[in-house]
């Protein structure tokens, strides 16, 4: 995951985690350079990567992640992030909730 939605993440891992799921948190603070070795990793020891982004869909990191494991090490992928639309202006957690952010959401 990227951006400033990483307090949510991590209460829906939380929740998951409660929940009996095993989960790994990999944060990637910049998308260039990204962080292949990382992403890898991560793929080899989950069989599965879920990119979560306050970022439009084209040209963030999900892109760049999925470039990353379809040259090296294809698994499935999922991604939470904003649809390709304009954003509107409004409060920074009523926007993650609008556009399909919320805690639940993640978890779901």
């Amino acid at each position: 995951m990227t951006g400033l939605i990483l307090d949510r993440v991590i209460k829906a891992v939380d929740i998951l985690k409660e929940r009996g799921y095993s989960i790994e948190l990999l944060e990637m603070p910049s998308i260039k350079p990204i962080d292949k070795e990382a992403i890898i990793a991560t793929a080899r020891k989950t069989g599965r990567i879920i990119i979560i982004e306050d970022h439009n869909t084209i040209g963030g990191l999900g892109g760049a992640v999925a470039e990353v494991l379809v040259e090296n090490y294809p698994v499935k992928m999922k991604r939470i992030v904003v649809n390709d639309t304009f954003a509107e202006s409004a409060k920074y957690p009523d926007l993650l909730d609008k556009y399909n952010l919320s805690i639940n959401n993640i978890i779901k």
